[in-house]
């Protein structure tokens, strides 16, 4: 009920501002009108400018009926009548002015039809512009409509999709080190716990504080260490935000992290290195992950080109949230893998 009210109104202020540019319109063309027929000394000065008002309106609402027949046309179509339109209009006032000035000098018959017909001509041509151009604008706005519910409901739908990954990964994790770690189970439930928390309900939002994002990722970091224990070798260099209003999309950053540690354990080697760099300078974010994976252990496996799910959605929701506003580099060689994301925070 209330939104119908809501529209109802904005209707009619749409009607109240309409008629009141018509009337001053109308006051602007009478008022020229008039004191050009003064020039030629009509003594029907206020007969011939009221006429000669009207006329103008219903030759530009005319007009504007006219542009209905091609509506329905090719939109190339209505696009070059949107270049025609306008040139037919300027030729049709230059035509009204010189006629115009022929009437004032040699008042005749001919130059008063002459001036009629361009005056008509250009009515019509400016009522069907002015409606061809409303309806382009109209059905552009509509179509950009479109493509924003669109990408909102892939979006949330490739959001949807992050938290039964992520949990699905930590499961198949924290099942490996039950069978040869049991006591660590404890409390790496209670940190897969915090790690839940944020990533079904504090990050249910299209942005999130980036404070609350690297929190989490500290959270996750934390708990790889707890699950690897000594053989890995971890940089860490995460800035400092307290007091930071810097945004960015939820679960954006931890898909790179998870990657990380998921194909840096999968090694033959003794050791693991991962190294992780989160630097912002004004608006702007660098974030960098780094890994060793050698040799799997599984040779058969290939390696992190692909990502799986979790790769492919991050690039997926960055060309939503961050269109041109974000860079992303993946290199690899035999040895390292490496990630390499600028953006540009909200």
């Amino acid at each position: 009920m209330t939104q119908t009210n809501t529209i109802s109104l904005s209707q009619r202020q749409r009607w109240f501002l309409t008629a009141i540019l018509m009337v001053i319109a109308a006051m602007l063309i009478y008022s020229f009108i008039a004191s050009y027929v003064r020039q030629i000394n009509d003594r029907q000065e206020e007969e011939i400018s009221l006429a000669a008002t009207l006329g103008i309106f219903v030759c530009v609402y005319a007009g504007r009926f006219i542009s209905l027949l091609w509506l329905n046309d090719s939109p190339g179509k209505n696009r070059k009548l949107l270049i025609w339109l306008p040139i037919v209009l300027v030729i049709g006032l230059v035509a009204c002015t010189v006629y115009g000035s022929m009437l004032v000098s040699n008042p005749s018959a001919i130059a008063l039809l002459l001036l009629v017909l361009s005056a008509v001509l250009c009515c019509l041509s400016l009522g069907a512009f002015i409606k061809l151009l409303r309806h382009n604008i109209y059905s552009q706005i509509r179509a950009a409509n479109m493509v924003a519910v669109n990408s909102q409901a892939e979006l949330q739908l490739l959001q949807s999709q992050l938290s039964p990954h992520f949990l699905f990964n930590t499961l198949n994790n924290l099942y490996g080190v039950s069978l040869t770690q049991s006591d660590k189970v404890p409390a790496l439930l209670l940190k897969l716990s915090d790690l839940l928390r944020y990533s079904v309900y504090d990050a249910s939002e299209a942005y999130v504080p980036l404070k609350n994002e690297l929190e989490y990722l500290r959270n996750f970091i934390d708990f790889e260490q707890m699950r690897i224990g000594n053989r890995l070798e971890l940089k860490l260099q995460l800035e400092e935000l307290n007091g930071s209003d810097l945004k960015i999309a939820p679960m954006l950053l931890i898909i790179f992290l998870e990657n990380a540690f998921k194909h840096a354990k999968d090694s033959a080697d003794e050791r693991i290195f991962i190294e992780i760099v989160l630097k912002t300078w004004g608006r702007s974010l660098l974030y960098s992950v780094r890994n060793s994976h050698g040799k799997g252990l599984n040779e058969q496996q290939p390696p992190l080109k692909s990502g799986g799910l979790g790769l492919e959605n991050v690039k997926k929701r960055l060309e939503l949230l961050y269109p041109n506003d974000y860079g992303l580099e993946i290199q690899e060689d035999e040895k390292w893998y490496t990630v390499l994301l600028q953006l540009k925070l909200r």
